[in-house]
């Protein structure tokens, strides 16, 4: 069969839900993203040793401030790395598209939105809802 697009995983209606078909489509789909944050680290680590000296406390400041957002985002990025990393390990298992706490079908819409959802909406509100609740 022919590679799916998102446009046929949005109109799938079939039974056979996480066919090698869906789970190969999600596989591209988390390699390009695992590509793409190893491109921007890589790209991060040569700007940050590119550093420019500035003699002005302004610009340095400036400077700083600059690279430690860049740094935030990437840390961010990071921890999404392995997030994907333990995705892609889930769709060698043959777990990936099913709920972590219910066991149930994630659904094909949430993990094109966000591939690396390991909750299905009801259980995903109901944690946050436990974590507000204890949070207090």
């Amino acid at each position: 069969m022919a590679k799916l697009t998102e446009q046929d995983i949005l109109n799938w209606d079939g039974d056979d839900y996480m066919n090698a078909d869906h789970l190969e489509f999600f596989k591209e789909r988390l390699l390009q993203m695992q590509q793409e944050l190893l491109h921007n680290a890589n790209a991060t680590a040569n700007h940050l040793q590119e550093q420019e000296a500035t003699p002005d406390p302004a610009d340095r400041a400036t400077l700083e401030e600059e690279y430690a957002l860049e740094l935030r985002t990437r840390d961010r990025e990071r921890k999404l790395l392995q997030k994907i990393q333990a995705t892609l390990r889930l769709i060698d298992d043959g777990s990936y598209g099913f709920c972590e706490d219910t066991g149930e079908p994630i659904g094909l819409k949430r993990l094109l939105a966000r591939p690396t959802a390991s909750l299905s909406v009801e259980a995903q509100e109901r944690r946050e809802r436990m974590k507000r609740q204890y949070a207090d």
